[in-house]
């Protein structure tokens, strides 16, 4: 069973995260917008704060990956509630 953190939007974060596991490939935004049916603008929000958990990597400017945090969180092995965001 997932545990979301307070900081994750519902069910958005998920969409994104499995879009990303799915596919096995690095996307834009607007790829997985339009698989999600979600704007552009709303995913970019979003990956911005699944980067800053650690749960998507930016593998260059306009383009992420699912990280092993957020495929463990999609599994249900890791509690969202209990990640601190990254520092830089």
């Amino acid at each position: 069973m997932r545990n979301p953190g307070d900081w994750m939007q519902m069910p958005t974060d998920e969409r994104i995260l499995e879009a990303l596991q799915s596919s096995g490939m690095i996307l834009s935004p607007a790829v997985i917008a339009k698989n999600i049916d979600r704007s552009r603008e709303e995913v970019t929000r979003r990956l911005t704060v699944l980067v800053e958990y650690g749960f998507v990597t930016r593998v260059e400017r306009g383009y992420y990956e699912i990280a092993e945090p957020g495929a463990q969180y999609l599994a249900g092995e890791l509690d969202a509630s209990e990640i601190d965001p990254i520092e830089d």
